[in-house]
Protein backbone atom coordinates (compact mmCIF):
# COMPACT_ATOMS: atom_id res chain seq x y z
CA UNK A 1 0.00 0.00 0.00
CA UNK A 2 2.72 2.51 0.92
CA UNK A 3 4.43 1.59 -2.17
CA UNK A 4 1.14 2.37 -4.38
CA UNK A 5 0.94 5.95 -2.85
CA UNK A 6 5.06 6.68 -3.38
CA UNK A 7 3.89 6.00 -6.84
CA UNK A 8 1.19 7.82 -6.98
CA UNK A 9 2.83 11.27 -5.38
CA UNK A 10 5.94 10.42 -7.92
CA UNK A 11 3.22 10.59 -10.80
CA UNK A 12 1.77 13.30 -9.69
CA UNK A 13 5.35 15.15 -8.71
CA UNK A 14 6.50 14.57 -12.26
CA UNK A 15 3.01 16.05 -14.04
CA UNK A 16 3.90 19.56 -13.81
CA UNK A 17 7.26 20.13 -14.94
CA UNK A 18 5.41 18.76 -18.66
CA UNK A 19 2.86 21.14 -18.36
CA UNK A 20 5.06 23.88 -17.76
CA UNK A 21 8.00 22.66 -19.89
CA UNK A 22 5.03 22.99 -22.77
CA UNK A 23 3.90 26.05 -22.01
CA UNK A 24 7.34 27.85 -21.90
CA UNK A 25 8.03 26.11 -24.62
CA UNK A 26 4.81 27.60 -26.84
CA UNK A 27 5.57 30.84 -25.46
CA UNK A 28 9.31 30.42 -27.30
CA UNK A 29 7.79 29.07 -30.23
CA UNK A 30 5.57 31.98 -30.85
CA UNK A 31 8.13 34.36 -30.06
CA UNK A 32 11.03 32.79 -32.85
CA UNK A 33 8.29 31.91 -34.90
CA UNK A 34 6.72 35.94 -35.18
CA UNK A 35 10.51 36.61 -35.99
CA UNK A 36 11.14 34.54 -38.44
CA UNK A 37 7.65 34.98 -40.04
CA UNK A 38 8.92 38.60 -39.77
CA UNK A 39 11.71 38.22 -41.40
CA UNK A 40 10.72 36.24 -44.77
CA UNK A 41 7.69 39.32 -45.06
CA UNK A 42 4.81 36.72 -44.00
CA UNK A 43 4.41 39.80 -41.44
CA UNK A 44 3.89 43.11 -41.86
CA UNK A 45 5.10 44.70 -38.65
CA UNK A 46 6.33 43.50 -35.27
CA UNK A 47 5.74 45.31 -32.30
CA UNK A 48 8.68 44.95 -30.31
CA UNK A 49 8.29 47.05 -26.90
CA UNK A 50 11.18 48.96 -25.37
CA UNK A 51 13.65 51.41 -26.80
CA UNK A 52 12.59 52.70 -30.79
CA UNK A 53 14.10 50.18 -33.13
CA UNK A 54 16.11 48.30 -30.48
CA UNK A 55 14.72 44.73 -32.00
CA UNK A 56 14.93 46.07 -35.61
CA UNK A 57 18.82 46.77 -34.79
CA UNK A 58 19.16 43.40 -33.22
CA UNK A 59 17.26 41.55 -35.61
CA UNK A 60 19.12 42.51 -38.45
CA UNK A 61 22.47 43.38 -37.82
CA UNK A 62 25.18 40.43 -38.73
CA UNK A 63 24.25 37.74 -35.59
CA UNK A 64 20.75 37.93 -36.86
CA UNK A 65 21.00 35.65 -39.47
CA UNK A 66 22.18 32.40 -39.48
CA UNK A 67 22.60 31.82 -43.66
CA UNK A 68 21.81 33.63 -46.46
CA UNK A 69 22.88 33.34 -49.92
CA UNK A 70 21.01 34.52 -53.09
CA UNK A 71 18.06 31.82 -52.76
CA UNK A 72 17.88 31.29 -49.18
CA UNK A 73 17.54 33.44 -45.81
CA UNK A 74 17.71 31.59 -42.35
CA UNK A 75 17.64 33.61 -39.47
CA UNK A 76 18.72 32.65 -36.34
CA UNK A 77 15.28 32.54 -35.05
CA UNK A 78 14.66 29.81 -36.55
CA UNK A 79 17.01 27.77 -34.93
CA UNK A 80 15.11 28.84 -31.91
CA UNK A 81 11.53 27.75 -33.94
CA UNK A 82 13.50 24.62 -34.50
CA UNK A 83 14.59 23.85 -30.65
CA UNK A 84 11.21 25.10 -28.91
CA UNK A 85 9.33 22.69 -31.03
CA UNK A 86 11.82 19.70 -30.50
CA UNK A 87 11.47 20.55 -27.06
CA UNK A 88 7.49 21.01 -27.11
CA UNK A 89 6.66 18.01 -29.09
CA UNK A 90 9.26 15.78 -26.12
CA UNK A 91 7.37 17.30 -23.18
CA UNK A 92 3.76 16.73 -25.25
CA UNK A 93 4.95 13.23 -25.51
CA UNK A 94 6.02 12.84 -21.69
CA UNK A 95 2.32 14.48 -20.64
CA UNK A 96 0.62 11.61 -22.50
CA UNK A 97 1.68 9.26 -20.20
CA UNK A 98 2.32 6.42 -22.82
CA UNK A 99 5.49 5.07 -21.46
CA UNK A 100 5.94 4.35 -17.64
CA UNK A 101 8.26 6.92 -15.85
CA UNK A 102 10.45 3.65 -14.78
CA UNK A 103 10.85 3.30 -18.87
CA UNK A 104 13.67 3.83 -20.75
CA UNK A 105 12.09 5.87 -23.28
CA UNK A 106 11.08 7.84 -20.53
CA UNK A 107 14.79 9.14 -18.89
CA UNK A 108 15.93 9.68 -22.54
CA UNK A 109 13.41 11.90 -23.41
CA UNK A 110 14.07 13.92 -19.99
CA UNK A 111 17.81 13.39 -20.87
CA UNK A 112 16.49 15.06 -24.57
CA UNK A 113 15.26 18.24 -23.07
CA UNK A 114 17.80 18.48 -20.33
CA UNK A 115 20.90 19.04 -22.87
CA UNK A 116 18.69 20.77 -25.85
CA UNK A 117 17.69 23.45 -23.07
CA UNK A 118 21.01 23.48 -21.56
CA UNK A 119 22.20 24.59 -25.09
CA UNK A 120 19.69 26.63 -25.85
CA UNK A 121 20.23 28.58 -22.52
CA UNK A 122 24.37 28.77 -22.89
CA UNK A 123 23.68 30.05 -26.37
CA UNK A 124 20.81 32.33 -25.79
CA UNK A 125 23.52 33.65 -22.50
CA UNK A 126 25.94 34.39 -25.74
CA UNK A 127 23.44 36.49 -27.60
CA UNK A 128 22.61 38.55 -24.87
CA UNK A 129 26.14 39.51 -24.05
CA UNK A 130 26.15 40.49 -28.09
CA UNK A 131 23.20 42.22 -27.80
CA UNK A 132 24.37 43.80 -24.71
CA UNK A 133 28.34 44.47 -26.01
CA UNK A 134 28.15 44.28 -29.52
CA UNK A 135 25.49 45.62 -30.69
CA UNK A 136 24.54 47.65 -27.97
CA UNK A 137 20.86 47.67 -28.23
CA UNK A 138 18.07 45.99 -26.67
CA UNK A 139 15.32 42.97 -28.32
CA UNK A 140 12.47 42.14 -25.95
CA UNK A 141 11.79 39.51 -28.15
CA UNK A 142 15.59 38.46 -27.56
CA UNK A 143 15.41 38.57 -23.55
CA UNK A 144 12.47 36.95 -23.46
CA UNK A 145 14.01 33.57 -25.57
CA UNK A 146 16.50 33.81 -23.20
CA UNK A 147 14.49 33.88 -20.06
CA UNK A 148 12.05 31.02 -21.41
CA UNK A 149 15.74 28.79 -21.99
CA UNK A 150 16.92 29.06 -18.92
CA UNK A 151 13.52 28.74 -17.42
CA UNK A 152 12.98 25.19 -19.36
CA UNK A 153 16.56 24.24 -18.10
CA UNK A 154 15.96 24.68 -14.44
CA UNK A 155 12.63 22.80 -14.40
CA UNK A 156 14.06 20.06 -16.40
CA UNK A 157 16.34 19.13 -14.27
CA UNK A 158 13.39 18.70 -11.52
CA UNK A 159 11.18 16.75 -13.36
CA UNK A 160 13.34 14.56 -14.66
CA UNK A 161 14.69 13.32 -11.36
CA UNK A 162 18.10 12.30 -12.18
CA UNK A 163 19.51 9.36 -9.83
CA UNK A 164 22.73 11.03 -9.99
CA UNK A 165 24.05 14.48 -10.83
CA UNK A 166 27.31 13.47 -11.76
CA UNK A 167 25.97 12.54 -15.26
CA UNK A 168 24.15 15.06 -15.28
CA UNK A 169 26.88 17.55 -14.45
CA UNK A 170 29.03 15.89 -16.61
CA UNK A 171 26.61 15.68 -19.86
CA UNK A 172 25.12 19.10 -19.22
CA UNK A 173 29.01 20.37 -18.95
CA UNK A 174 30.27 18.70 -21.99
CA UNK A 175 27.05 20.12 -23.95
CA UNK A 176 27.67 23.71 -22.52
CA UNK A 177 31.30 24.10 -23.19
CA UNK A 178 30.67 22.69 -26.90
CA UNK A 179 28.64 25.01 -27.77
CA UNK A 180 30.37 27.93 -25.91
CA UNK A 181 32.97 27.56 -28.21
CA UNK A 182 31.38 26.62 -31.55
CA UNK A 183 28.99 30.19 -30.46
CA UNK A 184 32.25 32.12 -29.73
CA UNK A 185 33.62 30.95 -33.39
CA UNK A 186 30.35 31.87 -35.16
CA UNK A 187 30.11 35.34 -33.41
CA UNK A 188 33.90 36.02 -34.43
CA UNK A 189 33.23 35.34 -37.88
CA UNK A 190 29.92 37.22 -38.33
CA UNK A 191 31.55 40.18 -36.01
CA UNK A 192 31.69 43.32 -38.90
CA UNK A 193 34.37 44.53 -36.88
CA UNK A 194 36.82 42.23 -37.58
CA UNK A 195 35.63 42.00 -41.34
CA UNK A 196 36.46 45.69 -41.56
CA UNK A 197 39.08 45.63 -40.30
CA UNK A 198 40.96 43.06 -42.55
CA UNK A 199 43.36 45.58 -44.72
CA UNK A 200 42.94 44.74 -48.41
CA UNK A 201 44.40 46.03 -51.57
CA UNK A 202 41.87 44.82 -53.69
CA UNK A 203 38.97 47.40 -54.55
CA UNK A 204 35.60 45.57 -53.53
CA UNK A 205 32.20 46.60 -54.59
CA UNK A 206 28.58 45.32 -53.50
CA UNK A 207 26.99 43.26 -56.06
CA UNK A 208 25.02 44.36 -59.24
CA UNK A 209 21.34 45.65 -58.63
CA UNK A 210 18.99 43.57 -60.55
CA UNK A 211 15.79 44.83 -60.47
CA UNK A 212 14.22 47.84 -62.31
CA UNK A 213 13.21 51.37 -60.75
CA UNK A 214 10.21 53.24 -61.78
CA UNK A 215 9.32 57.14 -61.19
CA UNK A 216 8.36 57.09 -58.05
CA UNK A 217 11.59 55.31 -56.47
CA UNK A 218 13.73 57.62 -58.19
CA UNK A 219 11.90 60.76 -57.19
CA UNK A 220 11.95 59.04 -53.53
CA UNK A 221 16.05 58.74 -54.09
CA UNK A 222 16.66 62.10 -54.97
CA UNK A 223 14.20 63.26 -52.11
CA UNK A 224 17.07 61.61 -49.48
CA UNK A 225 19.94 62.89 -50.83
CA UNK A 226 18.48 66.43 -51.22
CA UNK A 227 17.39 66.11 -47.51
CA UNK A 228 20.88 64.53 -46.28
CA UNK A 229 19.42 61.02 -45.76
CA UNK A 230 21.99 58.50 -46.30
CA UNK A 231 21.97 54.93 -46.45
CA UNK A 232 25.34 53.16 -44.35
CA UNK A 233 26.59 49.86 -45.89
CA UNK A 234 29.19 47.29 -46.54
CA UNK A 235 29.76 45.84 -50.00
CA UNK A 236 29.55 42.27 -48.29
CA UNK A 237 26.60 42.73 -46.28
CA UNK A 238 23.58 40.94 -47.62
CA UNK A 239 20.78 42.98 -46.56
CA UNK A 240 22.52 45.88 -48.10
CA UNK A 241 22.09 44.40 -50.99
CA UNK A 242 18.59 43.83 -50.33
CA UNK A 243 17.80 47.39 -49.20
CA UNK A 244 19.28 48.49 -52.68
CA UNK A 245 16.94 45.59 -54.64
CA UNK A 246 13.80 47.71 -53.01
CA UNK A 247 14.95 50.38 -54.86
CA UNK A 248 15.90 49.12 -58.14
CA UNK A 249 18.90 50.25 -60.48
CA UNK A 250 18.87 53.70 -61.32
CA UNK A 251 17.41 55.05 -58.02
CA UNK A 252 19.89 53.76 -55.75
CA UNK A 253 22.50 55.97 -57.78
CA UNK A 254 20.64 58.97 -56.66
CA UNK A 255 20.90 57.99 -53.21
CA UNK A 256 23.74 59.15 -50.72
CA UNK A 257 25.09 55.44 -49.72
CA UNK A 258 28.39 55.55 -47.29
CA UNK A 259 30.41 52.64 -47.72
CA UNK A 260 31.78 51.55 -44.34
CA UNK A 261 33.89 48.48 -45.02
CA UNK A 262 37.51 49.30 -44.84
CA UNK A 263 38.13 47.35 -47.64
CA UNK A 264 36.08 48.37 -50.02
CA UNK A 265 35.94 50.85 -52.84
CA UNK A 266 35.78 54.70 -52.01
CA UNK A 267 34.86 53.81 -48.27
CA UNK A 268 34.38 56.33 -45.55
CA UNK A 269 35.20 53.70 -42.80
CA UNK A 270 36.53 56.62 -40.30
CA UNK A 271 32.87 58.83 -40.50
CA UNK A 272 31.13 55.03 -39.85
CA UNK A 273 33.12 54.52 -36.53
CA UNK A 274 32.37 58.30 -35.56
CA UNK A 275 28.80 57.62 -36.35
CA UNK A 276 28.83 54.27 -34.37
CA UNK A 277 27.28 52.17 -37.43
CA UNK A 278 27.09 48.85 -35.95
CA UNK A 279 24.30 46.83 -38.07
CA UNK A 280 24.03 46.98 -42.03
CA UNK A 281 22.21 48.15 -43.68
CA UNK A 282 21.70 51.99 -41.23
CA UNK A 283 19.74 55.47 -42.60
CA UNK A 284 20.88 58.39 -41.17
CA UNK A 285 17.47 60.07 -40.47
CA UNK A 286 17.57 63.63 -38.78
CA UNK A 287 20.38 62.87 -36.93
CA UNK A 288 19.05 59.48 -35.46
CA UNK A 289 20.66 55.85 -37.09
CA UNK A 290 18.16 53.19 -37.89
CA UNK A 291 19.43 50.18 -38.42
CA UNK A 292 17.66 47.28 -40.82
CA UNK A 293 16.22 47.06 -44.43
CA UNK A 294 13.22 49.53 -44.61
CA UNK A 295 10.38 49.24 -46.91
CA UNK A 296 9.66 52.12 -48.72
CA UNK A 297 6.67 53.29 -47.75
CA UNK A 298 7.85 52.70 -44.25
CA UNK A 299 10.98 54.70 -45.22
CA UNK A 300 8.39 57.58 -46.64
CA UNK A 301 6.72 57.97 -43.35
CA UNK A 302 9.97 58.33 -41.12
CA UNK A 303 11.28 60.62 -43.95
CA UNK A 304 8.30 62.64 -44.20
CA UNK A 305 8.63 62.32 -47.97
CA UNK A 306 4.62 63.49 -49.26
CA UNK A 307 5.31 62.54 -52.78
CA UNK A 308 3.79 59.89 -54.58
CA UNK A 309 4.44 56.75 -52.54
CA UNK A 310 2.65 54.21 -54.62
CA UNK A 311 6.37 52.57 -55.21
Amino acid sequence: MALETLKKRNKKDLKWPKIIIALLSTIGLVDTGSITLKNWGLFNSLSCPGIKNGCDTVLNSPWGTLFENNQVNIPLSFAGVITYSSILLLSIFLSLNIISPKEKLNKIIWWLIFLISCASSVFSFLLLNIMFIKIKAYCFFCILSAILSISIFIISMIGAKFESREPMIYRGFIVALTVLIGGLIWSNNVDPSNAIDVSNNTEKVSPSITTSSSIQKIKFAKFLTDNNFKMYSAYWCPHCHDQKQLFGKKAVKELTVVECAQDGKDNEYKICREKQIEGFPSWEINGEIYSGVKDLNDLAIMTGYDGDSNF
